[in-house]
């Protein structure tokens, strides 16, 4: 792992070899950590789904949440997702700042399916943070960034918190010291009727209620699925057809999920066969997982088999998926 200390109140470090290896690392699809105003962010290309698969390894995240998309500007969260006038007024009062918003994604963002965890909505900020967004802004791409550090522990504020937790998973550290919020970005939803705080952060109930205009809703605790922002439970992604898990042979009319080689009998029949990794790499079946589901949905099958994927590593992540988009339903 590398380190480089920046000052970020000074930008010369825009112009360094540094910057342009950071910039590399990042289209190359590696950790960095990097520091934001609210608290330190494991980043990686949000485009680039092997890259978000290693976000969820190196936290070790019980299940794939969806990760916040950092942009350079407004404008380029328009690029990404649909923002309404109430998207627009609440950008103009805090962006960039530490405010996250959950708007429906465009259908032709280059966001990749794992960074969303397979939704039709997408969490955009614009940081304050001047190294996120430039960071955005020379490699051309959204940046996902949840907080930097193992799942379940204190996020790190930090660059010495950050190594202690991360080191052999990064290949740059950024150290500007400790962050000024030190507490994570407010989110709030905006893909349904009525605008709700997902999660309190960094901007504070009162004063988003105040540039709406109304108050936020609390968010639904209804089903135990997937959530559609970190910090919250709400509908997941469930395809049309049914699943069926651990399969070891496919039934007439079905769909095939793989994991591995060999194929199970009957899959030479198969409605349609997605493979998640032929060499069973659970980061690579991390990263195709959702894509792989929306295909064989597509393909018309009333019922897909899932090959056995083993619970370790990513594995308790990809299982946690399969078995609610499995779940019985209405």
């Amino acid at each position: 792992m590398r380190r480089w200390r920046i000052d970020p109140q000074e930008t010369g470090w825009r112009d360094t070899p540094e910057f342009e290896a950071a910039v590399a690392d990042i289209l190359a699809g590696r950790l960095v950590a990097v520091p934001t105003e609210t608290v330190y962010g494991l980043a990686a290309d949000a485009t680039n789904p092997l890259a978000c698969a290693a976000i969820y390894a190196a936290k070790g995240r019980p299940s794939f949440n969806p990760l916040i998309a950092h942009v350079a500007s407004t404008g380029q969260a328009h690029r990404h997702g649909i923002l309404d006038d109430r998207a627009r007024r609440l950008a103009e009062a805090f962006w960039p700042g530490p405010l996250t918003m959950v708007v429906a994604k465009r259908p032709d963002s280059p966001v990749c399916d794992l960074a969303t965890a397979g939704l039709e909505t997408i969490a955009l900020r614009v940081p304050a943070a001047a190294i996120m967004r430039e960071l955005s802004s020379a490699s051309g791409r959204p940046i996902a960034a949840p907080s930097a550090n193992r799942s379940g522990r204190i996020s790190g504020t930090t660059a010495d918190a950050v190594a202690g937790d991360l080191a052999e998973h990064l290949a740059l550290l950024i150290d500007a010291g400790p962050t000024p919020v030190g507490l994570e970005s407010t989110i709030v939803g905006l893909a349904g009727e009525r605008p709700t705080l997902l999660r309190p952060g960094g901007v504070s109930r009162a004063e988003i209620e105040a540039v709406l205009g109304e108050a936020l809703a609390a968010p639904s605790l209804s089903c135990e699925t997937a959530p559609e922002a970190p910090g919250m439970l709400t509908s997941h992604y469930a395809p049309r057809a049914g699943m069926r898990l651990n399969a070891e042979r496919v039934e007439p009319g079905e769909a095939l999920l793989a994991f591995g080689t060999p194929l199970p009998p009957g899959s030479e029949h198969a409605a349609a066969v997605a493979q998640l990794s032929e060499d069973a790499d659970l980061r690579q079946a991390a990263a195709h997982l959702f894509t792989a589901m929306r295909r064989l949905d597509a393909s018309g099958a009333e019922r897909i088999a899932v090959m056995p994927v083993p619970e370790t590593g990513l594995g308790e992540a990809i299982n946690d998926r399969l078995r609610r988009a499995a779940a019985p339903r209405d």
